[in-house]
C-alpha cells in the first residue's frame, strides 16, 4: 500500500517486534507497556504504535469473549475484552449493525479493536427493522450492559466510552452522540439517517463514507453529516475509493487503521496515534478523499 510518510517524533524507534499475526480471537499474546512508551496519557494502553501495528489483524492484547443474550435493551451480542489486568481499566466501544443486518455484519470489529486495548460489544438489534433512533438507544444500552453487568465490567472505565455503527447503525451512532455528549468518540460507517444535521454533537466524530455507495450516497448522507458538525469539533471524514455501502461489513485495513487511531486518540487520549491522523493522509490509493480538523494535543 502506498502511503504518505508520517511525521511523529515521539514514536521514533517504535517496537515493531510486538506485532502479531496470530489467528483466532485469543491468539495474541499479552503486551506489557513500558512507562517510557506510554505517551503522555494515563490511559495509554500497549506499546508505541507503528504503521504495521494499526494495520494488523490483531493487536498486542490477548482477549476473551462473553456471549450476551437479548432482553437487555438490545438484541444480544458478544463482549470482547483484554485478558491482561496489569494495565488498569480500558475504554469501551459499542458497535451496531445496519438495516436488515445482524451482529454478524459488524462482528469483525470485536476482536480487531479489543486486541488493541478496548472492551468491545458487537450487538444485534431487537429488530432488523429498527430505526436509527432506536439503534441509538440500543448502543447506549449495550454500553450500560458492559459497564454494569458484563464479565469485563471490573476492567472498564465508565468515563471512556464510544459508539460505532454501520448504515442505520451509523445514523444511530450520530444520534447517540447527540444524546450522550460525554461519549469520547463516535464513528458512523457509511451511515444512513433521514436527518443530516448534527451541529450540536460535542463528541469527536470520525465519518467513514464510500465512493460507490448507492444505498447511502456520500453526497446525500456522510458528507452532509461531516459538514454539519461544528468546525470547532475534533472531526474527520474518510471517503473509501471504489467502495460500496457494505464495505464496513467486511474486514477492511483502511477502516481499521483510522478507527483504531481515532479511538486511541480520543478514548485513551493517546497522542502517539496522532501520527496516523495528522497531517491529513494523502497518497493512499484506498482513500478518495480525507478531510479533518486534526486533533489538538
Amino acid at each position: 500500500m502506498m502511503r504518505k510518510p508520517r511525521w511523529a517524533p515521539w514514536v521514533a524507534g517504535a517496537l515493531g517486534a510486538v506485532l502479531l499475526a496470530a489467528a483466532g480471537v485469543t491468539g495474541a499474546s499479552p503486551a506489557i507497556a513500558s512507562p517510557d512508551l506510554a505517551g503522555d496519557s494515563p490511559f495509554a494502553r500497549g506499546p508505541a504504535p507503528t504503521e504495521a501495528s494499526v494495520e494488523a489483524e490483531r493487536g498486542p492484547f490477548a482477549i476473551a469473549t462473553e456471549k450476551v443474550g437479548g432482553g437487555k435493551g438490545f438484541g444480544g451480542g458478544t463482549v470482547y475484552f483484554p485478558t491482561d489486568t496489569s494495565h488498569g481499566s480500558f475504554g469501551a466501544v459499542a458497535v451496531a449493525p445496519g438495516f436488515l443486518e445482524t451482529e454478524a455484519a459488524i462482528a469483525w470489529y470485536g476482536p480487531r479493536l479489543a486486541s488493541q486495548g478496548f472492551v468491545v460489544i458487537t450487538i444485534s438489534t431487537n429488530s432488523v427493522w429498527d430505526t436509527p433512533d432506536v439503534r441509538s438507544e440500543e448502543l447506549l444500552a449495550a454500553l450500560r450492559y458492559v459497564t454494569d453487568s458484563s464479565q469485563a465490567k471490573g476492567r472498564v472505565d465508565q468515563n471512556r466510552l464510544a459508539v460505532m455503527g454501520h448504515s442505520m447503525g451509523g445514523g444511530g451512532t450520530l444520534i447517540a452522540a447527540q444524546k450522550a455528549p460525554t461519549l469520547k468518540a463516535a464513528i458512523p460507517l457509511t451511515g444512513w439517517n433521514p436527518n443530516t444535521t448534527f451541529s450540536d454533537v460535542k463528541v469527536p466524530t470520525f465519518v467513514v463514507s464510500a465512493q460507490n455507495d448507492f444505498i447511502a450516497p456520500d453526497g446525500t448522507y456522510s458528507r452532509p453529516f461531516y459538514q454539519s458538525l461544528s468546525p470547532s469539533l475534533d472531526k474527520a471524514y474518510l471517503l473509501l475509493a471504489g467502495a460500496g455501502h457494505m464495505a464496513p461489513t467486511k474486514p477492511n485495513t483502511t477502516i481499521a487503521e483510522y478507527s483504531i487511531s481515532w479511538l486511541k486518540r480520543f478514548v485513551d487520549e493517546d497522542t502517539r496515534y496522532e501520527q496516523f491522523l495528522c497531517p491529513l493522509p494523502a497518497g493512499d490509493p484506498a482513500i478518495a478523499a480525507y478531510r479533518g480538523t486534526c486533533p489538538l494535543s
